[in-house]
């Protein structure tokens, strides 16, 4: 595992980090198919996260989704309101599973 570099990590993930971003999308994926419903969290992992893109951001990683990430969700029927609120709960997830991977403590957060 190459040492985590803050102003590296967009052009190196890649190369880089590939094994530790295939652990942490793993990892969170396992994760939420404990609490979830799997047929949900297989439709996003395969529908949505296989066109998100990890990114480190003021001290933090986080999850940019494609656009229109409900619209791709075709393989479950889901409410919006449960699908927005289990998208921001997995890639909450994708980013705590980067951070404990790569070694960077999390920014602290007011609340």
């Amino acid at each position: 595992m190459a040492e985590f570099d803050p102003d590296t990590f967009e052009e190196e993930k890649y190369t880089d980090h590939f094994t530790e971003l295939q652990r942490a999308y793993k990892n969170a994926f396992e994760t939420m198919s404990e609490d979830h419903d799997s047929d949900l969290i297989h439709a996003i992992d395969q529908q949505v996260l296989n066109e998100s893109e990890p990114h480190f951001v003021d001290g933090a990683f986080e999850v940019e989704l494609p656009e229109n990430p409900a619209d791709r969700v075709t393989a479950v029927s889901v409410d919006d309101e449960t699908l927005t609120a289990t998208l921001a709960e997995y890639t909450d997830e994708i980013a705590a599973e980067l951070h404990g991977l790569l070694g960077v403590e999390p920014p602290e957060t007011d609340g």
